[in-house]
């Protein structure tokens, strides 16, 4: 499930069920060196986070991305929306990024840290087994948080 209308009103009728929030962390660098870098990071995670959205449709529902430069102090972002996902209903909220300093940032959050496979160039069946292969990392992550009482 997206945040979409569609999506949002099957959430309301059925929040005993879709109980996990998936929020991109993604940046943007508009130096001459980071702008491809953090594109191709938010590519990255965008195709990553909708492939754990087909494995766990209607136990999770994915975020749009949020988006930030490496300027802003993002705590205070970050957990105003992690209070705003908690009162809608979500018991779990998790954030994916790429970027590993948000693992210290918020330690308090879950956090999901991936590193980032340049997708752009891949043909679509090599870029389905990257996507495979990284799942295989985010499930034990998300299934250990699941099993916690």
């Amino acid at each position: 499930m997206f945040w979409i209308g569609k999506d949002v009103e099957v959430f309301a009728a059925q929040k005993e069920f879709i109980d996990t929030a998936i929020v991109p962390l993604t940046v943007i660098d508009g130096s001459s060196t980071g702008m491809k870098q953090s594109a191709s990071a938010a590519e990255f995670l965008m195709s990553l986070t909708a492939f754990v959205e087909q494995q766990f449709k209607g136990r999770v529902m994915v975020m749009p991305p949020f988006t930030y430069t490496n300027s802003m102090v993002k705590k205070d972002y970050i957990q105003s929306i992690d209070q705003e996902l908690k009162l809608a209903g979500f018991k779990y909220i998790f954030y994916m990024t790429s970027d590993h300093s948000w693992t210290s940032e918020v330690p308090e959050l879950s956090v999901l840290w991936l590193p980032s496979i340049p997708l752009g160039d891949m043909d679509q069946s090599v870029k389905q087994s990257v996507l495979s292969d990284q799942i295989r990392q985010v499930v034990p992550m998300l299934s250990a948080k699941w099993s916690e009482l």
